[in-house]
């Protein structure tokens, strides 16, 4: 059971529809089980694998998800390509709710996270200056252009740490330092699917104004799913033209050498029991 392209489905995108020769597979990782089995199915000669991070139902609070084992169970199946599918707020008068932005950039600011698989004995840092694999948001983006998706590529996202919505002093500050729009759960994905090889984009739904703006209501849990309902259907137009396009064989995103030069520890003083915990991320880098 093996796929090259994986999808991780937010608030409101529970299940993956077009798949056909369809398997649920249970796995197991070292970090503990993922939110939920992966559902494995092949859309034009391509094998994708789908993952509700919220789990089955919307059970996880954005920091209950087992970001390590969600990334972690992705590779072990062979995920080279991740498109994540996200709800945010916006921060920007002309991201209207219902828009998709695809962002280039990424401000973490969640506190109580984990979103590294190396300590214990092994230290690493990946460079993370593009957080997001333009390779991949360029294909997303032509995507969504074909299903004529009013999107905006390029931009930032902050990650906040939830699960409570921005005060009004805080999304006034988010604004003012230039960000685009706002989530709960891109930044350990993306930190941890750079750590993993794994080339990671990321189409976000715009569902609100967060609270900032003085003519739209503030931002609640209602407003988000009508928003969402209206917005779910679009996102799996764009992801269904996506996987097509998405390279097979040998062709390279930058995320795919992450490691190579990013392992500072000398591997003969790496514990053998952390070599055997992360062998499916180093092995090949000892």
């Amino acid at each position: 059971m093996t796929a090259g392209i994986g999808i991780i489905g937010g608030s409101g995108f529970y299940q993956m529809e077009g798949l056909s020769k369809v398997e649920n597979v249970e796995i197991d990782t070292p970090f503990g089980k993922p939110s939920s089995s992966l559902t494995i199915g092949t859309i034009e000669d391509q094998r994708v694998a789908f993952l509700p991070r919220h789990g089955v139902g919307h059970l996880l609070l954005p920091s209950e998800i087992n970001v390590r084992a969600n990334i972690y169970a992705l590779k072990s199946i062979g995920v080279k390509w991740l498109l994540s599918v996200s709800a945010v707020g916006s921060l920007k008068e002309e991201i209207e709710p219902q828009h998709f932005v695809i962002p280039n950039q990424l401000y973490d600011h969640t506190k109580n996270r984990i979103s590294t698989f190396f300590g214990d004995g092994i230290v690493a840092h990946v460079s993370f200056a593009q957080p997001f694999c333009p390779i991949l948001s360029n294909l997303l983006y032509k995507s969504a252009v074909k299903v004529e998706a009013k999107t905006h590529l390029g931009g930032t996202y902050i990650c906040m740490e939830g699960p409570a919505f921005s005060t009004l002093a805080e999304s006034k500050l988010y604004r003012q330092f230039g960000f685009d729009v706002i989530g709960m759960t891109a930044g350990p994905e993306a930190k941890l699917a750079r750590e993993a090889e794994i080339s990671y984009a990321l189409l976000a739904c715009s569902t609100d104004y967060d609270c900032w703006h003085p003519n739209h209501d503030t931002v609640t849990t209602e407003m988000i799913i009508e928003n969402l309902v209206a917005n779910v259907e679009k996102a799996k137009q764009i992801v269904k033209f996506l996987i097509p396009s998405i390279p097979e064989g040998n062709e390279d995103s930058p995320a795919h050498k992450a490691l190579e030069k990013s392992i500072a520890t000398n591997p003969q003083v790496i514990p053998d029991k952390i070599k055997e915990k992360l062998g499916l991320i180093i092995g090949k880098y000892l």
